[in-house]
């Protein structure tokens, strides 16, 4: 299954995102508003730099199967930055997929995102001074974060075959690169 292939060869990518987010701060309740607007500003780049890139190369067969139009987060970043008074930017870097596996592969990062989000959005609202934070990114998907997860996760262990796991993968480095070189 091409999603346990992800996990199990991008664990060093998302070990290094973590790090750079200094996550475990955010369970010792020492995470501050500054470590969130990095957060968020880099996981905006990201967006900004991939998200219509990604959703463009994919056929629709998987803008349905992937429910494209409830996966947008641009958007709900931007009024994150918005709230926390960061300025929208423009495209600065060429990121591109190669193909439409490369784009899942990306896209993998990006919904994982969300998935790690969802704790981070819970675990900030008890965190002393996140009181009036809004959390329009990482609660993209509410109580459905699990089930647009599996979703995600079933449509890729579906429609990708062996042969273009590496494909996959090559797009899911292509993103964490970007992601943890961005600032």
């Amino acid at each position: 299954m091409v999603s346990e292939y992800l996990k199990q060869n991008t664990a060093e990518y998302h070990d290094a995102a973590e790090k750079l987010f200094n996550s475990e701060k955010i369970f010792n309740k020492t995470f501050t508003l500054e470590d969130y607007k990095k957060i968020i500003n880099t996981n905006y780049l990201m967006l900004l730099h991939s998200e219509d890139k990604i959703f463009g190369s994919l056929s629709d067969k998987y803008s349905e199967k992937l429910q494209l139009n409830n996966r947008i987060k641009l958007p709900l970043i931007e009024k994150d930055l918005k709230s926390l008074s960061l300025e929208n930017q423009t495209v600065s870097h060429n990121l591109q997929f190669d193909n439409e596996h490369e784009a899942l592969g990306a896209m993998y990062v990006i919904e994982g995102s969300t998935l790690g989000g969802n704790v981070i959005a819970k675990q900030l609202s008890k965190t002393e001074g996140f009181d009036n934070v809004t959390f329009n990114f990482f609660g993209c998907y509410q109580e459905n974060t699990g089930p647009m997860w599996k979703n995600f996760k079933e449509v890729l262990d579906t429609e990708v075959t062996e042969e273009n796991y590496n494909e996959v993968l090559s797009g899911a480095k292509k993103l964490y690169t970007f992601l943890l070189n961005v600032n």
